[in-house]
């Protein structure tokens, strides 16, 4: 600890790091009876804590190495931080990325003085060809996180959030991918203040830390859940999970609405656009908060990234009332007679409808998909139960993934397919992938449904409904297996068979 600790001190993090704010939350601190603390990371230049590890790593390298350059492979925040540090250091950077990168953060490494090469259907890929590189050509590799000097580095936003908070501090919630971040300050927290508790939080998607002290060592996830892809990492590196095991008191989890409404609490209480990962702290600590009944307590977080693509916020905005418990989502069974509706609306009184989808159907029964404004999960239970009181059949949706990817946009289109079953996908967001899924199909299965929004991610949610024959479904699960997606099946999933079947 002591070695590490005296790395953290010494670091050299300020030629190119700001020392950023402490921000109070007013309004969440309001809402949860606690303190609530937020560092900004975000408001570093690149927008992200990651230059602090890459630049104390690059400038300990020899004159020599750097002359040789560097060279990394990364999607977003750790491209961007080597960039910058290697151009403030006088040597090359070469940043292998995949070719599902957005254009936004190629563009934003180049600005800052970085090379790029796409190469690669993912990081894993990405970063295999960036260590082969590194070894032909001489030129030092940069790790995102698994490192003591780039761990160090991160360790300073601890270092400033003890001096910026030297009073009562009960907790510090810290996001976790490979663990850098969390490593470094868990480290420097506990040696300082060991009575504060730092709890490391991650995706349900994407929680390898979690997994990996669960089981006394590493783990290899064999997905993982790419909304929050700036701490979306299969296996926590060997120095962050040696570390974290020793200092770091817990690990929880958080869902992708749970993000999506601290995105928005960051929003409304400091103006602060965070990416998904930059929320991730902030979102466990409303949970923890709010399942262990804290109050009067003073707990911090990191925000530790906002490099997020604009066309994501719209997705982030829709999910972000449910996130909060804001919004219930409903699927109501009505009778297909003059009046019905009227009835049904005078029900709901004077609540808030956020959303309602609609079409004629002429079997009798209407299928209503209904978002309605409450002020917690106890209200979306009474509602449940006063539709319910009042005769009508309701199916609560508030938590069904499919449904508020895909179901609320195509409500109105219901057919009845032979043989069809439905599947969700991730699509990479890269040219030919659309025609890659298509080629890994026989000629005569057909396509029954497809449904694809943008949401500026790297990966596409896509819904599609496939027509095979029965006798062929054990091959049709081979030929999805093998296409290397990740994918879903919901043919049983109700939402299915109350709009689209």
């Amino acid at each position: 600890m002591e070695s590490l600790v005296k790395q953290i001190l010494g670091a050299r993090v300020y030629d190119v790091a700001e020392k950023t704010a402490l921000d109070k939350a007013d309004r969440l601190s309001a809402e949860l009876g606690n303190t609530v603390l937020i560092k900004r990371e975000d408001q570093q230049s690149v927008f992200s804590f990651k230059l602090r590890g890459a630049f104390n790593k690059i400038v300990r390298l020899t004159a020599e190495q750097r002359q040789r350059g560097v060279i990394t492979a990364s999607a977003g925040n750790h491209a961007q931080g080597v960039a910058l540090a290697a151009k403030k250091l006088g040597c090359e950077a070469l940043i292998v990325m995949p070719n599902n990168t957005p254009p936004i953060k190629v563009s934003a490494v180049e600005a800052r003085g970085g090379s790029t090469l796409i190469f690669g259907n993912n990081f894993d890929e990405a970063n295999a060809h960036a260590l082969r590189l590194a070894a032909e050509r001489g030129m030092a590799f940069i790790p995102p996180y698994d490192d003591l000097e780039v761990i160090a580095g991160q360790g300073t936003v601890g270092v400033e959030l003890l001096q910026q908070c030297p009073d009562q501090l009960d907790a510090v919630f810290v996001p976790v991918g490979g663990g850098g971040l969390i490593a470094g300050m868990a480290t420097y927290i506990k040696y300082l203040r060991p009575e504060v508790r730092v709890i490391g939080v991650e995706p349900e998607g994407a929680a390898c830390m979690k997994m990996a002290l669960e089981a006394g060592e590493r783990v290899v996830l064999d997905k993982v859940d790419l909304f929050a892809d700036g701490v979306a990492v299969k296996q926590v590196g060997k120095y962050t999970f040696d570390i974290a095991r020793q200092y770091v008191d817990e690990v929880i989890t958080v869902s992708t609405d749970e993000i999506c409404a601290a995105v928005r609490d960051l929003f409304i209480d400091l103006r602060a656009a965070s990416e998904p990962a930059g929320a991730v702290g902030l979102a466990g600590l409303r949970k923890y908060a709010a399942e262990h009944g804290l109050k009067g307590k003073t707990l911090a977080t990191v925000s530790s990234g906002a490099n997020v693509n604009f066309d994501r916020l719209r997705h982030i905005a829709e999910r972000a009332e449910s996130g909060a418990n804001r919004e219930a989502m409903l699927a109501v069974t009505i009778p297909e007679q003059p009046g019905a509706f009227r009835g049904f609306c005078e029900l709901l009184g004077e609540r808030q409808i956020t959303e309602f989808n609609y079409r004629f159907d002429a079997a009798g029964e209407a299928h209503i998909f209904v978002g309605v404004r409450i002020a917690g999960v106890n209200e979306r239970e009474a509602l449940v139960a006063l539709l319910g009181q009042g005769g009508y059949a309701v199916l609560d949706m508030s938590n069904n993934e499919m449904a508020k990817i895909h179901i609320r946009y195509m409500v109105g289109g219901r057919a009845s397919v032979e043989n069809e079953r439905l599947f969700r996908f991730e699509f990479p967001e890269r040219p030919g992938a659309l025609l890659q899924f298509l080629n890994s199909l026989r000629s005569d299965w057909n396509i029954s449904l497809f449904h694809y929004r943008n949401h500026g991610a790297a990966w596409g949610r896509v819904l599609a409904g496939i027509q095979a024959p029965k006798a062929a479904a054990g091959e049709l699960d081979e030929a999805l297996a093998q296409l290397g997606y990740g994918v879903v099946e919901e043919t049983d999933n109700p939402a299915y068979s109350m709009f689209l079947g």
